[in-house]
């Protein structure tokens, strides 16, 4: 399905409107054009859609299927990573250095540079203004490791994690699962399935199962203000 279907141009300044991901075509591409404006990526992410293009590129707009997300019950903790954790020397925090994050998940892209500098300035702006989030793991005053996405409601997407220390990044995204859920995110999305994140747990969901827990998701609350990052049963 979605395949007969051709992507929409937004052209700049339009309104903030998206096509039903329904209608992307068979790669999920719903829409090219548009800018990076806060409102149009709160709006891109409350429709199921975000941005995804490389330099040189107009902003192309993506709504994958099937996708890929995590539950409370499915996170998978395996022991060697379960043991970095109970091992410690490392520290957690949120929201202290997000731009930072952005950057060095940008530099460890192995796909592609599609973290592009105008990427990194309009989510800060959407960190500055509440809607963006970064999971920082820290060694001293170094940071080694993080995660950062967006929310809007009870949904968190998140966009890409870094790591400088082996198994860091893991322990960003178990601190970042059980925290957000704990504070009310009911929807935590990780877009596509790698093999690497299907080993900690993540499952695939039909786009359409998605936009259903989608629409519930957007309209709850959830405070992520002050949040202090928990591993669960395991002390970070």
């Amino acid at each position: 399905m979605g395949r007969h279907f051709r992507p929409k141009l937004i052209l700049p300044g339009a309104p903030l409107r998206f096509p039903d991901p329904r209608q992307a075509d068979a790669e999920g591409l719903v829409a090219i054009g548009g800018d990076l404006m806060p409102e149009r990526l709160l709006a891109a992410y409350r429709a199921g859609v975000f941005p995804w293009y490389e330099d040189g590129l107009p902003p192309l707009w993506w709504s994958p299927d099937p996708r890929a997300v995590f539950t409370p019950d499915t996170l998978h903790v395996a022991r060697s990573l379960a043991r970095t954790i109970r091992r410690g020397g490392f520290r957690l925090a949120f929201d202290t250095a997000f731009a930072d994050v952005m950057r060095a998940c940008a530099a460890q892209r192995d796909d592609g540079t599609w973290i592009l500098p105008e990427m990194i300035d309009a989510y800060s702006e959407l960190h500055r203004l509440g809607h963006a989030h970064s999971v920082e793991v820290w060694i001293d005053d170094e940071l080694v490791a993080g995660l950062y996405g967006v929310q809007v409601g009870g949904l968190f997407a998140a966009e890409s994690k870094f790591h400088r220390v082996t198994d860091l990044s893991k322990v960003a995204l178990v601190a970042a699962v059980r925290s957000l859920f704990a504070r009310g995110i009911t929807l935590f999305d990780v877009q596509l399935p790698t093999e690497h994140l299907a080993s900690l747990g993540v499952v695939t969901i039909a786009r359409d199962e998605y936009l259903a827990r989608l629409a519930v998701a957007v309209e709850r609350t959830a405070d992520l203000r002050d949040l202090v990052l928990t591993c669960g049963r395991a002390t970070c």
